[in-house]
């Protein structure tokens, strides 16, 4: 094994946001699934899903969106009416708004072609930021058609608001818009921090409510209305959207808990404020999960039932036995850590997209900051390594006890060939630069790069080389390509 003093610089805080892939040199090939090596009980290999790509989203979503704008155009165009801008602009933003709505759905769908082909925590910033402009293109919706009535009707906004309302269906729709409004507000960063994730969790659900109640308001306005293949089509897709949530959301874990019977085997402590809970269940090896990705766990007990946690697979699955590893970050996680052996889980997934299926590159290097450890844990023992198949991990911690699996890893490493350990414990150096990181890995341009760490910096404060962002941006000044794919946290 090889040991550097200093520090990697990761901040053991435990609270991973983003676990990630980078190819940084080689061709890009095929890579087979990987199985769980040679391991007693290991699941049967699957059958590949197909996946969808950033890019393929990306331009469906653009032309939808393109289609969905220009249609107000097109009617205005087509009734060979002089072009007015404010009611024009609530047209277009009416409709971009409702279909806005419905990407937003869909990016949470939790749908195992975008999870598994783009990561979790990459749906998660996109339906962030897609949020705030739905949110944004209501509000001028709702701006725009209240001014345009009063202009039409040469009256004042109180009156053009009381008439507004009046039309078909918009009470329920006011209602709707207020609703989001709130979730829009529940989210902002301060007001987050102020309740639980329970509470935000059950508040933000009430988007669906909020998108119901406005669904009326869609079909029968001109837009849509007089507009059969139109109006039918656009009813259509909230309900394949809406079934997609439902049933990757709800249907699917509760036929996964009955199939595979899932029951808390073990708690086993790592280190400081760190346990592994071993679960146990049956057939396991048909819900396809791979080393390196995550379910979402709720544990049935009275105080933690209503709560999905998502943790990574610290060890590769078997036919019998999935585990995850869990750091005490607060009192949800320490409830965690306290759950009776016997205790009924419901896993929802596999999700993720940090599997070596992403392997690119004959050498791979994995990156681990403190609890960030667990799914890289289960890829060093899986990932293939041989002649000119490397595999090498760097691992940070802050203090030497909190190098969680360490006598596993030593003993992976013992018996696969081509694989070394890289510990960096103690305070910060220059790990972490391009310097660095050449020097602790030769040949650094040619590897695969796998990467989990602690979240991020707050907002404000630059990106630097102690978080993962940081590493990604030292490979990129260095010219080495970013490709490949990103997962949820572990």
């Amino acid at each position: 094994m090889d040991r550097h003093s200093g520090s990697f610089g990761l901040p053991d805080h435990g609270d991973i946001t983003g676990c990630r892939h980078a190819a940084t040199g080689g061709a890009l090939t095929a890579a087979p699934a990987i199985r769980a090596a040679e391991r007693p009980g290991a699941p049967r290999p699957q059958r590949t899903l197909r996946t969808l790509s950033a890019d393929d989203v990306v331009t469906v979503v653009a032309a939808g969106g393109l289609l969905a704008g220009w249609w107000p155009v097109y009617l205005m165009l087509r009734a060979h009416r002089s072009v007015q801008a404010i009611p024009l602009l609530a047209h277009v933003c009416g409709m971009l708004a409702g279909y806005g709505v419905l990407v937003m759905i869909a990016l949470m769908s939790r749908h195992p072609a975008l999870e598994q082909g783009i990561g979790g925590d990459v749906l998660a910033r996109w339906h962030a930021r897609g949020g705030r402009a739905v949110v944004l293109l209501v509000g001028i919706h709702a701006w725009a058609a209240v001014t345009g009535w009063g202009q039409l009707r040469h009256i004042g906004t109180v009156s053009a608001l009381w008439g507004v309302l009046e039309m078909p269906f918009l009470m329920t729709t006011t209602l709707g818009t207020v609703l989001l409004f709130a979730v829009a507000g529940a989210s902002i960063r301060a007001a987050r921090r102020a309740v639980s994730f329970e509470r935000w969790h059950g508040l933000h659900l009430l988007t669906y409510v909020s998108v119901a109640l406005a669904f009326l308001h869609q079909l029968a306005g001109p837009d849509l209305a007089g507009h059969r293949v139109v109006q039918v089509s656009w009813a259509l897709l909230y309900v394949h959207v809406f079934w997609l949530a439902f049933r990757h959301r709800l249907l699917t874990p509760l036929r996964q808990a009955s199939r595979h019977r899932l029951r808390v085997a073990a708690v086993v402590p790592e280190a400081p404020g760190v346990a592994s809970i071993v679960v146990e269940g049956q057939h396991l090896g048909e819900m396809g999960s791979l080393p390196g990705q995550f379910f979402r766990w709720r544990f049935l007990t009275p105080d933690l039932w209503a709560s999905a946690h998502p943790f990574s697979l610290s060890a590769p699955p078997t036919d019998t036995q999935l585990r995850l590893t869990v750091k005490a970050l607060g009192d949800g996680t320490t409830r965690v850590q306290e759950v009776p052996v016997g205790t009924w889980v419901v896993a929802e997934g596999p999700y993720g997209a940090l599997t070596a299926a992403k392997r690119m590159c004959g050498d791979v290097l994995l990156i681990a900051g403190g609890v960030g450890i667990t799914p890289m844990r289960a890829l060093f023992e899986t990932i293939p390594v041989g002649p000119g198949r490397g595999l090498t991990l760097v691992y940070r911690a802050r203090f030497e006890e909190d190098l969680v699996f360490r006598a596993e890893l030593e003993a992976i490493a013992a018996h696969r060939p081509n694989t070394r350990i890289i510990y960096i414990v103690g305070d910060a150096g220059e790990a972490l630069t391009a310097r660095g990181l050449q020097q602790m890995v030769p040949g650094l341009a040619d590897h695969d790069v796998y990467l989990c760490g602690p979240s991020p910096p707050p907002p404000g404060r630059r990106a630097v080389p102690s978080y993962p962002r940081g590493v990604l941006l030292v490979m990129r000044r260095e010219a080495q390509p970013k490709r490949g794919g990103r997962s949820m946290k572990p």
